[in-house]
């Protein structure tokens, strides 16, 4: 297929989008709280959910769907409503969930698969309505209109994104996860890490509803 990207363009791409993953945002806020909280394969399998969330966004960018979905206010509302309300319930569950006060490490914490929290991840990313509008911003910026097929360059353009923060978000959870099986280890600080992530999505989730 024609309007494969340029060595140039890829190039430029790579580094607006490393550059934006590592800024300090809601997702890898997300995944830094799950890996404190859970551990490294907990916190790995979440930040690769979150990852690859964002193919949803590279499909409906390449389709134009996001696009309707941003002029519609219904659409984008009621998607807004669905992502916080679900974000809040992450966090509500956390909560309750905390292991017990004084367990001595994360072996006390109720059982949550790595799987599970993959799709928890994958769920809170897709849905996120503000990851929509950003994939409609920033994809286009980088798409060479003169060489035709834009629908194609923005999927590729999304696939990169996706690439990298698999790669990004999977280093924040696997170093959040190694740091906070340490600290799990002190009696009663791995109950407050929890309540602390809960907090945490419980935030997300009133802001994205707050949100204009």
């Amino acid at each position: 297929m024609d309007a494969l990207l340029t060595l140039p363009q890829f190039a430029a791409f790579l580094a607006a989008a490393v550059l934006i993953t590592l800024a300090p945002g809601p997702d890898n806020l997300m995944v830094l709280s799950v890996g404190m909280a859970r551990g490294r394969k907990p916190g790995v399998a979440f930040g690769l959910g979150c990852a690859l969330g964002c193919l949803n966004h590279t499909l409906l960018a390449a389709l134009g769907v996001g696009a309707l979905i941003a002029a519609s206010a219904v659409a984008f509302t009621a998607l807004k409503i669905i992502g916080g309300l679900y974000l809040i319930w992450l966090g509500v569950q956390a909560i309750r969930n905390a292991r017990p006060v004084g367990a001595p490490n994360a072996a006390s914490a109720p059982d949550e698969s790595p799987g599970t929290l993959f799709v928890k991840g994958l769920i809170a990313n897709a849905i996120n309505p503000k990851v929509v509008l950003f994939f409609l911003a920033f994809l286009p910026q980088f798409v060479d209109t003169a060489r035709g097929h834009a629908g194609w360059q923005m999927a590729q353009l999304g696939l990169v994104f996706t690439a990298e923060t698999v790669l990004i978000f999977g280093a924040i959870g696997w170093s959040a996860g190694s740091v906070g099986e340490r600290l799990a280890r002190n009696p009663g600080l791995g109950a407050w890490l929890d309540r602390t992530a809960g907090g945490i999505f419980v935030l997300l989730g009133v802001k994205l509803l707050a949100s204009r």
